[in-house]
């Protein structure tokens, strides 16, 4: 019997062929600056279509998601030094949108569950935090109607990185909209991929304004923002311009995927929980619960190793991509930019959050593209419950 080919679980999904058709207009025309056209620009049809897919009344699409959770941080109008609390599990480019928008970043300790340690949060947030910055890690939620009920009685506005969120609820309402302002991705490994991008969203008409300004809407191109062109006038030639702009040839690769949302996202959904039943059975390996009101948009799965050294760490990992899948162990992979011990550019130096470190030296991360089929699914999930079943044994046969 032939063994079953190993999933590729890298690649996207082919780009929808719309998509091919209104690049080769755009590439005839040549009109790839998204304010070339007078009107109905691609980028602003996506940012239109975005904010009605979402429900938010503005949508900006910048160059990339850590463009957008800059800019949000910039349009709040924190003070230099400003601390914003943020999730000691994230990946770094989150802390580094912080540093650049001259502000500190404070860490606060995340569980075994993937989810900020809300004791930790609670007794972080003291009065000197100036924004709270949530990063929906891995499109984990946090408990946030807590969140949003301390940050609200301190008046200390949200940000939501919904990176990998897109398409999840919590308690009915979409993430990225609970916050003051959302922030997503379209780089490849997000639901919807344009190699590069990002949006964010909102109901605050000033912050995007001002989003719109620094994002490089020089001299009179902000008028192409039709619903918020007068709240954008008072602050042209008033702040600095980064020029974080998307361009139009990412635009039309985006636009034709928003249709395919719903689909990914239940074919997300279906993957994840197929592989965390059978994972779940193993004594060595444990996929956490979400909390009762998420409901999860996953393209990738999280697991705890349970009783293992970090030799048997190692050899599960060893194990597991010998047999065809990949394996990151968070706080064991080398220079790992979601270990925040690796976040050196943070001034002052981070500090010891031995619950965050204790998760990250045991948590796993495999994908799980919503195209794969249920037969890949299986490989998956043998080859991972193999490998840890044939790490123990080997232990407990050797007594080492």
């Amino acid at each position: 019997m032939s063994q079953a080919p190993v999933p590729n679980v890298y690649d996207a999904e082919p780009i929808p062929e719309a998509a091919r058709a209104e690049i080769d207009r755009l590439m005839q025309s040549g009109d790839l600056f998204r304010y070339t056209a007078p009107e109905d620009a691609p980028v602003t049809l996506l940012e239109r279509e975005f904010a009605a897919m979402m429900g938010s009344r503005y949508a900006l699409a910048v160059s990339s998601c850590s463009a957008a959770l800059f800019l949000s941080l910039k349009a709040l109008g924190l003070p230099r030094g400003a601390k914003v609390l943020i999730p000691a599990f994230t990946f770094a480019a989150v802390p580094s949108a912080v540093v650049h928008a001259d502000c500190q970043p404070v860490l606060v300790e995340v569980g075994s569950n993937y989810r900020v340690d809300m004791a930790d949060f609670e007794a972080r947030l003291t009065d000197d935090i100036g924004a709270v910055l949530i990063s929906h890690m891995r499109g984990h939620t946090s408990d946030m109607d807590a969140i949003m009920a301390l940050a609200e009685a301190r008046g200390v506005p949200v940000i939501e990185d919904a990176a990998h969120s897109l398409g999840t609820l919590w308690n009915g309402k979409k993430i990225g909209t609970i916050g003051r302002v959302g922030c997503f991705s379209f780089q490849s490994y997000k639901l919807v991929n344009a190699g590069e991008g990002g949006i964010m969203v909102s109901d605050d008409a000033d912050l995007i304004a001002q989003a719109i300004i620094m994002s490089g809407a020089y001299e009179h191109n902000w008028k192409k923002h039709d619903i918020l062109a007068k709240a954008v006038e008072r602050w042209q030639n008033a702040l600095p311009l980064y020029n974080l702009r998307m361009q139009n040839l990412s635009a039309a690769v985006i636009r034709p995927q928003l249709a395919e949302v719903p689909r990914r996202v239940a074919d997300g959904r279906r993957n994840h929980d197929y592989v965390a039943a059978q994972l779940n059975v193993s004594p060595w390996l444990d996929v956490p619960q979400p909390l009762a009101p998420e409901l999860r948009a996953p393209d990738s799965i999280q697991f705890n190793l349970i009783g293992m050294s970090d030799d048997q760490v190692t050899a599960f990992a060893e194990t597991a991509q010998a047999g065809g899948i990949k394996v990151q162990v968070f706080g064991m992979s080398t220079d790992n930019a979601r270990a925040f011990w690796n976040w050196r550019f943070i001034e002052g130096g981070v500090p010891e959050l031995p619950k965050t470190r204790d998760m990250l030296m045991r948590a796993c991360d495999v994908r799980l593209p919503a195209r794969l089929t249920l037969s890949d699914l299986d490989f998956v999930s043998s080859v991972l419950v193999g490998a840890a079943d044939q790490v123990m044994a080997e232990t407990r046969a050797y007594g080492t």
